[in-house]
């Protein structure tokens, strides 16, 4: 059965009966897809990062070892640095349910719907029918940015008009990331917590604890000399070195040295852990199409 291949109608009376194919239960749940690498992106953000980079996008993309048909960094999401020169702009008009942002330096605004000026360590998001354009200020900007673009190309999806989506943009300054982080650390986590960690909601999603509904958004930290447990679940995660001395994370069983500001994939369902060997609390940010797996029942989260 298995090697019998597709078949199709043997008299087809019309178009749409041309159209039909068919399969048995021994040929259509033998799929061989490429897996999700697991991957470490420095040379990208060194270049956005390079005092002369031009005004422009460093994707994080690995498609062409996913067999993918446009930029991805992992089957659902896709990953971005955003260079902007001092003074100059960049227009953002992506095809997804919305965009994430960290600033990771520089200052500027972003004119959308609404106007929102931001600095180094604000979170943003914006819905993903709405045009953006984002302007850095006198020392230009670095951003780095997620979106579910993968997805909606998958399924040919475009995004509700802005006028139409329940979402609007939602700016998380830095000063108050610190404040929430603070009153984490203060507080005593339950011995299934899986670490400390602000995770980042709107006040349209609340119920579901997500940024958006298909993505999950958090801002992780360890402590000096301190380990996360290792774990597996579904959901792939896009990982934002934001700071960290002598740190690594291990994946699948391989050790992956932190660089700050390097992007990090962790493939869905491998176990892995983050170590801090440094002196100083380390600092990550981590997406995850963890929305969809939560709204499915499939997250599947576990300790190893």
């Amino acid at each position: 059965m298995a090697a019998m291949g597709p078949q199709q109608g043997t008299e087809p009376r019309s178009a749409a009966e041309g159209r039909a194919r068919y399969f048995n239960s021994a040929n259509a749940f033998n799929i061989k897809l490429a897996p999700v690498p697991a991957a470490t992106f420095v040379q990208s953000a060194a270049q956005a990062l390079h005092a002369q980079a031009a005004t422009g996008w460093y994707a994080c993309d690995q498609s062409q070892a996913l067999g993918m048909g446009g930029p991805a960094t992992t089957p659902l999401m896709l990953a971005r640095y955003a260079r902007i020169a001092a003074g100059e702009s960049l227009e953002a008009d992506f095809v997804a349910s919305g965009s994430i942002w960290y600033v990771i330096s520089g200052a500027g605004k972003s004119e959308g719907a609404q106007v929102l000026e931001w600095a180094a360590g604000d979170v943003l998001f914006y819905p993903g029918a709405e045009k953006v354009l984002l302007t850095a200020g006198a020392t230009g900007a670095v951003l780095w940015v997620v979106t579910d673009e993968p997805l909606l190309a998958f399924d040919g999806l475009v995004p509700a008009p802005a006028s139409a989506s329940c979402l609007g943009a939602v700016h998380y300054p830095a000063q108050e990331i610190a404040r929430q982080l603070q009153r984490i650390e203060q507080a005593v986590p339950e011995d299934a917590t899986s670490g400390r960690a602000v995770v980042f909601s709107h006040e349209a999603l609340q119920a579901g604890r997500n940024i958006l509904p298909v993505l999950t958004l958090s801002l992780n930290t360890l402590p000096p000399g301190d380990a996360q447990r290792a774990h597996r679940h579904n959901s792939a995660a896009i990982t934002l070195i934001v700071d960290g001395d002598n740190c690594h994370s291990m994946v699948g069983g391989v050790r992956c040295e932190w660089e700050r500001w390097a992007t990090m994939v962790t493939p869905p369902g491998s176990e892995h852990s983050h170590h801090n060997a440094g002196g100083r609390r380390a600092e990550f940010l981590i997406v995850q199409d963890g929305g969809l797996h939560y709204h499915a029942r499939t997250m599947a989260f576990a300790f190893a």
